[in-house]
């Protein structure tokens, strides 16, 4: 696993505790307790404007995501995997622990992989860990897994296509959404849970979630 920045991992051990996944008690991940101030303290805590912590949530995308991958390991076994916008990693420690050859869990925020090498590392696997923004790039997976990324226009402009032509290259891609407002249409659904959430975040105990094929 690649090496992540000290002073990262002391902020994510620092704003978080251990505990399993709601949705996916098999999956030990660091999460925050205290939403509000951990936003605020990642705002503050880092050179420049940082982005949200969404790495220190279980959210309900990943969740279901998760869920389905570790019920469903055919769809990952043997083969290599992205966990795009991993976020905490949970998605990625999910394919590892369903035997999948080769989980790269990838990010733009630097928190974010400090998180998910602190719980890869809790839960005993191994990830190649990227930084950066791989929508243009022209790396090639089988799997591509991807968690709660239809949340803003932007982002889902972004993302979708990367999904789409990767899709179109013959790689399997997964989309976890619990109907956030950005979600496209003509997506192929292949798993419904209802997925305990914060509710302090989402403004609800529980999202029905689905796992959808992007083609």
């Amino acid at each position: 696993m690649s090496e992540t920045c000290s002073v990262h991992t002391d902020f994510v051990r620092s704003h978080t505790r251990p505990a399993p996944a709601p949705f996916v008690p098999e999956v030990t991940l660091h999460q925050a307790t205290e939403p509000i101030s951990l936003w605020e303290s990642t705002e503050a805590g880092g050179a420049g404007e940082q982005p949200p912590p969404f790495w220190a949530f279980a959210w309900a995308g990943g969740q279901a995501l998760a869920r389905y991958v570790l019920d469903h390991p055919a769809e990952v076994a043997g083969r290599t995997v992205l966990d795009l916008a991993t976020g905490s990693g949970l998605v990625a420690i999910a394919a590892v622990r369903a035997g999948a050859a080769r989980v790269t869990a990838n990010d733009i925020d630097p928190l974010a992989l400090a998180a998910a090498a602190a719980n890869a590392t809790a839960n005993q696997v191994d990830l190649v860990l990227t930084e950066g923004d791989l929508l243009d790039s022209d790396q090639r997976f089988d799997v591509i897994l991807a968690g709660d990324v239809c949340y803003s226009r932007e982002m889902t402009g972004r993302v979708l296509p990367f999904l789409r032509r990767a899709a179109g290259l013959g790689a399997l891609v997964l989309l976890g959404d619990p109907g956030r407002a950005y979600l496209p249409a003509g997506l192929t659904e292949r798993a419904a849970y209802d997925v305990p959430v914060a509710e302090s975040l989402e403004s609800v105990p529980v999202r029905h979630t689905k796992v959808w094929e992007v083609s």
